[in-house]
């Protein structure tokens, strides 16, 4: 699905181009003329969230989200939630809208408690609050708490997507377009969503191509709600200086101001690839290693 989803942005990239329209305008036209976003902070393990926030604020992001905690165990200490409580009340009292990921990493036992310890706090959402495997368990878990449940990168279809929705389990859907067959299949999993009343927040934490295909996307959607933008993610800063502005010719698309991104207006996706920039990187770029958790005992915890 991923390769499919490449070669459907292309043609659909193409095919707007050919026609000199914005990509949003074949896809029904502009229900909007900006898209609210989000940024990360806290990197794999969180931390110096405080700073972080402070700093995704002055660059004009009004919404961020971070991993909700580090590693944990099937059934941990519940001290271990602490921490992530703390760093999600520092963010909100900053003025901010936070989102924590819970990445899988936790188990049932430990879920349930950190999503009843947040309420008080009113985080924007809980993501992956458990395995989408575990569909059962989401569902359980919905009926325990007030807080937004999104999911969906890991999700792929729209037949992957319709558990979710028939068991009323999830309030946003957040399928990764890179992943889930481009924008094509992508609409149609956000027009499903919209009959179900669920909120659409696509997933990339990636580059400007998928970035890009998301924001047209977000124009026309109604349902859609928030976008991820990967700008100044841990991954992109931990490989070294580049970031999504070094490969777009106007890195002024990616200005944020209150919260939000102009709507791209240019033909096509609405950015121009500069891809002398690619070709030079790519003869220096290192593979993206997989990462992953430890616990104390030996055993592989999920990361």
């Amino acid at each position: 699905m991923s390769a499919l989803a490449g070669i459907d942005i292309a043609l659909w990239d193409l095919l707007s181009r050919r026609l000199k329209l914005p990509l949003h305008m074949l896809l029904g036209g502009a229900v909007r003329h900006k898209i609210r976003v989000y940024s990360w902070i806290g990197g794999d393990r969180p931390r110096d969230v405080e700073a972080a926030a402070k700093e995704r604020y002055a660059q004009g992001f009004r919404a961020v989200k971070m991993n909700a905690t580090e590693d944990v165990d099937w059934l941990d200490s519940p001290s271990a939630l602490e921490t992530s409580v703390e760093r999600c009340r520092i963010v909100k009292a900053l003025g901010m809208d936070v989102g924590l990921d819970f990445h899988g990493r936790l188990h049932k036992p430990m879920a349930k408690q950190l999503a009843r310890a947040l309420e008080q706090h009113q985080p924007l959402f809980i993501e992956e609050p458990l395995l989408s495997e575990h569909y059962e368990g989401i569902k359980q878990l919905s009926r325990m708490t007030t807080i937004p449940i999104a999911l969906g990168e890991r999700l792929y279809s729209r037949w992957d997507v319709k558990r979710f929705l028939e068991d009323t389990s999830i309030d946003v859907l957040q399928p990764d377009i890179s992943h889930c067959g481009g924008i094509s299949e992508i609409r149609r999993i956000a027009s499903m969503a919209e009959a179900y009343d669920v909120a659409l927040a696509p997933h990339c934490p990636l580059g400007p191509i998928a970035l890009a295909a998301c924001m047209q996307v977000a124009m026309c959607t109604p349902n859609f709600t928030i976008q991820e933008m990967g700008l100044t993610i841990h991954y992109n800063t931990d490989a070294g200086a580049y970031d999504i502005h070094n490969y777009v010719k106007d890195k002024r698309v990616w200005d944020v101001r209150e919260g939000y991104v102009e709507g791209l207006k240019g033909v096509g996706l609405g950015i121009e690839v500069d891809e002398e920039e690619v070709r030079k990187v790519a003869k220096e770029a290192n593979a993206w290693a997989p990462r992953g958790f430890v616990g104390p005992d030996g055993s592989v915890r999920e990361w």
